[in-house]
This record gives C-alpha cells, sequence and structure tokens, in this order.
C-alpha cells in the first residue's frame, strides 16, 4: 500500500518572480499556501509575501540572505530564536 504526498506549491518559472499560470490559478494557489502556513502557527497575514519583501534591498535594517537574518544597521547576523 503506498502513499501520496499533498505538495503544494506556486512555481515561479518567469525569473522567479512570475508564474506561467493563469490569474485564477496563481490566486488560488497562493491562497492555499497561506492557509498552510496559518495551520503551521504563522500569524502573519501574508508570510510568503513577507519573506519575499524581506530580502528586496529596499528594506532598511533587516535582511534575509542565504546564511541567515542580517542586522543592517548592527552589521551583524541575528538570531533566529530567543534563548539562543
Amino acid at each position: 500500500m503506498g502513499t501520496t504526498e499533498n505538495l503544494l506549491d506556486l512555481p515561479l518559472e518567469v525569473s522567479g518572480l512570475m508564474s506561467n499560470l493563469d490569474g485564477e490559478e496563481v490566486a488560488a494557489r497562493y491562497h492555499l499556501l497561506n492557509e498552510e502556513a496559518r495551520k503551521l502557527g504563522t500569524s502573519l497575514m501574508s508570510p510568503f509575501m513577507t519573506l519575499s519583501f524581506m530580502s528586496l534591498l529596499v528594506i532598511p535594517e533587516l535582511k534575509l540572505g542565504d546564511r541567515g537574518l542580517f542586522d543592517v544597521t548592527k552589521f551583524e547576523f541575528v538570531e533566529l530564536f530567543a534563548g539562543e
């Protein structure tokens, strides 16, 4: 008896910014992804949009990069969890 895994995704094939899917499909998948994130415990209204904007250079204080969260003002990495 095999198991199937239910994966949610929203591919952004065009420069990692846009999807080839039609607008209604993009909206439906984005809604499902946000619902699943809430089930996992996020309190953010739009967790994926928040993550997307954190990596932009226009965000003046905190940057999220491949090595972690970086405080530009203090020029040091920030611990992601309290007490560590």
